[in-house]
């Protein structure tokens, strides 16, 4: 089960492309999984590509943390802390309770299956099957996880005095990712910073001889990318623009949109309509088309063979008849630099009816990108600097200026605005960006 979930996350939401980090992330996660109940169990500890700061845990120890949650941690301690928690839910068998075997199956549904022979699937597509993965957790749930991942954390050798104020950290954090966040899926227990204080007040090993880990982890981090990657396409209004395939589509900008690891998809606001693209293994846009409708249950209505803005393409209309009613759509298969492109819209027989002209006009726009401004996006990064002085976070921004406000550049350091930073301090600060 564990397993079969642990592919579906690397398939629909991706691993963020940085060998020496996910090695890095793998190797402290192993250390502090040593420590636990149930050390046998096959560890894993990815960096999932999203920009949420939040992380999860599958039943049967993998672990996932979001790139977005690292730009907000200061020191391995803090990371661990944070991995700690989640080794405890998977020792305690929380994910077990939370995820069955046929919600583990729904995962990557929207992206992994070209169509469900059922209307629960535009439902499923809405969430992009990933909603399974952060049903919340209760809170005796959280405070036991806490409580294992403090006792983890020293057992490998980790000062967890560094959990507190983290954690009250990624409790004032808002959205901007893919996934939910951290506090709506990890709701507080009851006075968790001070039983946090509490526990390590009652330590019994010295402090001192606990590691912090700040410079390593930050070094570590330095040039991770920070906010939503463009490089990997982004909406603007009512397009979706991707740089490094040099495409651009139209998406209703009135519709729910996601755009996943191996796919674009929108859901009008009654979740009864689905537009989606995707690259299909094909060698042709015919050869493609044939492969789709090949499928069991999908019956052709009409075919086309025009291109679509110059470029080569099939088009054709099908149904699909289901015990709950039938499903009308459109798929259109083009060829562009070297992909092939399936840009697929359908819905119940009612909302493909009402929708029919939106999702042809909206398939119909796909189109190379020519805009030099868009091939040309960088995303935003983690940078370092070594302070020369002493100077307030207010001082830090004016003098190294970052592409965010001074607030959240305080926040991704830990400290307040007018808060006095040491001298030789490494600090982190955002460039670039849209």
């Amino acid at each position: 089960m564990g397993q079969e979930g642990a592919q579906s996350v690397v398939n629909t939401i991706g691993l963020y492309p940085d060998s020496a980090l996910q090695a890095y992330v793998n190797r402290l996660g192993q250390s502090m999984a040593l420590a636990s109940e149930r050390p046998q169990l096959p560890w894993s500890f990815a960096v999932v590509n999203d920009a949420t700061v939040n992380a999860f845990a599958l039943p049967g120890g993998s672990i996932f943390v979001t790139r977005g949650i690292l730009a907000y941690f200061n020191s391995e301690a803090e990371l661990m802390s944070v991995l700690g928690h989640e080794i405890g839910h998977v020792t305690a068998k929380h994910s077990v309770s939370q995820i069955s075997k046929a919600q583990l199956a729904q995962l990557g549904l929207g992206v992994g299956m070209v169509l469900t022979p059922s209307l629960d699937v535009l439902h499923q597509v809405a969430g992009s099957g990933l909603q399974v993965l952060f049903l919340k957790f209760s809170r005796d749930d959280e405070a036991q996880s806490d409580e294992l991942g403090f006792r983890y954390m020293v057992e490998a050798g980790y000062d967890p005095r560094e959990a507190t104020d983290m954690f009250e950290m990624l409790g004032r954090l808002g959205g901007g990712g893919r996934l939910p966040e951290w506090q709506s899926t990890h709701p507080d227990p009851e006075n968790r910073a001070a039983r946090s204080a509490e526990r390590a007040a009652t330590m019994t090993v010295d402090p001192s001889t606990l590691r912090v880990g700040r410079n390593d982890y930050l070094r570590h981090i330095d040039g991770v990318v920070f906010g939503a990657n463009p490089r990997e396409g982004y909406f603007d209004g009512g397009w979706f623009l991707h740089p490094d395939l040099r495409f651009r589509m139209s998406f209703p900008s009135d519709w729910k949109r996601q755009n996943l690891a191996q796919a674009v998809i929108a859901v009008n606001a009654t979740e009864d309509a689905v537009l989606q693209l995707r690259i299909v293994p094909a060698a042709s846009p015919r050869a493609a088309a044939d492969t789709f409708f090949a499928q069991a249950g999908i019956r052709q209505e009409s075919a086309s063979s025009g291109p679509v803005n110059g470029l080569a393409a099939d088009t054709r209309y099908f149904t699909v008849s289901t015990q709950r009613g039938i499903i009308n759509g459109l798929v259109t298969h083009v060829a562009y630099d070297g992909n092939i492109y399936q840009l697929l819209g359908y819905g119940t027989m009612a909302a493909f009816s009402s929708q029919r002209m939106v999702l042809s006009a909206a398939i119909g726009s796909f189109q190379r990108e020519t805009d030099p401004a868009v091939l040309a996006v960088e995303p935003a990064r983690i940078d370092l600097v070594r302070l020369p002085r002493r100077m307030t976070m207010a001082e830090f921004h004016r003098r190294y200026p970052s592409s965010i406000p001074v607030e959240q550049v305080a926040l991704i350091n830990g400290v307040d605005v007018g808060d006095t930073l040491a001298s030789g301090l490494l600090v982190k600060r955002v460039t670039g960006g849209p």
